[in-house]
């Protein structure tokens, strides 16, 4: 099966676009697409499930997409304070 295409989303205190060192152990789950147009189809099927289960969301770059609501925190040790949970998205197309 062809890797080119894929759509990974994440769970975590932060939105998918900062990738922090080590932000690959917040990935929960990881589709695959043979082409670039069901990776497009994929994409916006999940972007409507997101969007009907999330009251918030976020985009950057097109590739990006985050959402959340507000009452779903964790708290933070190193904070000292309550921090909110980010569902992300990312659409990712490998080079050849």
């Amino acid at each position: 099966m062809s890797k080119l295409y894929k759509i990974i989303y994440m769970k975590a205190d932060y939105e998918p676009w900062w990738q922090f060192e080590g932000w690959e152990e917040t990935i929960q789950e990881t589709y695959f697409y043979e082409t670039e147009e069901a990776l497009e189809q994929a994409f916006q099927e999940m972007l409507m499930q997101y969007r009907a289960q999330y009251e918030n969301e976020a985009v950057k770059h097109e590739i990006y997409v985050a959402f959340w609501t507000e009452n779903e925190c964790e708290y933070c040790d190193a904070c000292d304070e309550d921090a909110q949970i980010y569902h992300g998205l990312i659409k990712v197309k490998s080079k050849k």
